[in-house]
């Protein structure tokens, strides 16, 4: 299964869909089942904001408790869309969807940059400790 590895407290954030989309500055043509594996690293920054304890603290999370090193959700890939627009508080996708709220606040929408759009995430009952890599990588085991 092809896995995608994201910093803490976004990839939880994510899974716990807090978001709807992940940003990336690279496209992918791959569409399918994907993972979501947690980097070791947390922003620590991050997660000194209110709005993100906030978020995190709805799922009984904090920095303190975050899973790392982990995969701990998969879903469907569905779309890779490009930001043609980023006008401060709301972006613009290529499809002429506008992203708003949380989801703007939760992502990079540089212009130029992409959007992955997913479906079905589902958060795993028992987390699978994997080392990470960047870009998509392949997981050999059952998930």
């Amino acid at each position: 299964m092809k896995v995608l590895s994201m910093i803490q407290p976004w990839a939880s954030l994510f899974v716990l869909r807090e978001s709807q989309y992940e940003t990336r500055t690279w496209k992918t043509n791959y569409r399918g089942d994907l993972a979501i594996h947690t980097s070791k690293k947390i922003d620590k920054q991050v997660c000194s904001y209110r709005i993100i304890q906030d978020l995190l603290g709805k799922h009984g999370y904090s920095a303190d408790n975050l899973p790392t090193g982990v995969i701990i959700g998969v879903c469907k890939l569905r779309n890779c869309l490009k930001v043609v627009e980023n006008h401060g508080t709301w972006a613009v996708l290529e499809d002429g969807r506008k992203v708003s709220g949380n989801d703007f606040l939760l992502g990079d929408f540089d212009v130029g940059g992409y959007v992955w759009e997913v479906e079905d995430m589902r958060l795993l009952e028992k987390y699978i400790p994997a080392k990470g890599q960047l870009g998509l990588w392949e997981y050999g085991g059952e998930i």
